[in-house]
């Protein structure tokens, strides 16, 4: 996404070919090492010819070799470490950066505490002002004000057990004694399988679609959120004060998303379903949580206790510091 993102933005990208290693099959290994390695060349060529005052990573593998470099040549580096859990990349390279900036706290059992910030993540500016959009939100997606509304959200791609889901109990969602509408947002690789799905459920109150070009409306119009546990996300639902299920997702490094809801679970500002757990329990819960006003109440009261608010900014303010 960013190699056309940043170009359409007017900023010249680099690509890295660097990749995680395989922890399944070691003989891959061989492999990554050499990407590694010509990785860090290409780094240290990039970096020499743009000659910056700073080096900032925001996570990813591309950050390692790049930041590592910088390092080396004498440039300061800040680290933005987005989850609640620290990846073995970022622990390596906080050992020379001059700040972390993090986004939860308690993160001194992985950095030195002395150059940790607490900035929380940079997220979309518009979020904020969804909040008092309601009415006008849920016009555009055709529902009604007088019914709650669950969310079910999986990324652009599409988050599979969720979907699965939620088609696996459109009986339970569309009951005659269930008061309850939904917005589904399928994901690119699943969004033909839901509208198959939904071909029996004619009239029923729910929009489907693979991607949403409002979200701050979609957000306006939940009631209650279902999504994975990406460190963006969390972060936008904080800001947004709504209650969540999280889901998160088992393919990622270092199960960093279980980690992410179990710190907002543990603190009763979000309710957490395994992904092995989802396709049994996913929507019961949704719905036992739904009309429960006072479970809304808590959990959305508890998220918003974590929320940070201008992050970007702050990490900006740190990045001009280090440079001074």
């Amino acid at each position: 996404m960013e190699m056309e993102k940043v170009p359409a933005a007017g900023y010249r990208i680099v690509g890295l070919p660097v990749s995680g290693f395989d922890r399944a099959h070691l003989a891959n290994n061989i492999r990554v090492v050499g990407r590694l390695l010509k990785s860090l060349r290409l780094a240290k060529k990039t970096i020499r010819e743009f000659k910056p005052d700073i080096a900032v990573g925001v996570g990813g593998y591309a950050s390692g070799p790049t930041l590592w470099m910088a390092a080396s040549l004498g440039i300061p580096t800040l680290i933005q470490e987005q989850n609640s859990y620290a990846g073995v990349t970022n622990k390596l390279l906080a050992k020379k950066a001059s700040k972390i900036c993090v986004a939860y706290e308690g993160m001194g059992k992985f950095f030195p505490a002395d150059r940790i910030v607490v900035t929380g993540n940079p997220v979309r500016q518009d979020l904020e002002e969804a909040l008092g959009k309601r009415e006008e939100a849920l016009k555009f997606f055709g529902l009604s004000p007088d019914k709650k509304t669950i969310l079910v959200v999986g990324g652009s791609l599409g988050a599979r057990t969720i979907n699965r889901s939620i088609q696996g109990d459109l009986d339970k969602l569309f009951a005659s004694d269930v008061d309850v509408q939904v917005i589904w947002q399928t994901g690119r690789y699943y969004h033909e399988e839901a509208l198959k799905h939904l071909k029996a459920y004619r009239g029923m109150p729910v929009w489907c679609s693979d991607f949403i070009t409002r979200m701050d409306y979609a957000y306006a119009a939940a009631d209650l959120i279902i999504s994975r546990a990406g460190a963006s996300s969390i972060s936008e639902l904080c800001l947004l004060k709504k209650p969540v299920i999280l889901v998160p997702s088992p393919n990622v490094a270092e199960d960093h998303q279980t980690k992410n809801a179990l710190a907002l679970a543990g603190k009763d500002a979000a309710i957490m379903v395994a992904d092995k757990d989802a396709e049994q329990q996913l929507v019961p819960k949704a719905l036992e949580i739904i009309h429960d006003d006072e479970r809304l109440r808590t959990l959305s009261r508890n998220i918003a206790t974590l929320a940070h608010h201008e992050s970007a900014e702050r990490i900006v303010d740190e990045i001009v510091r280090i440079i001074e």
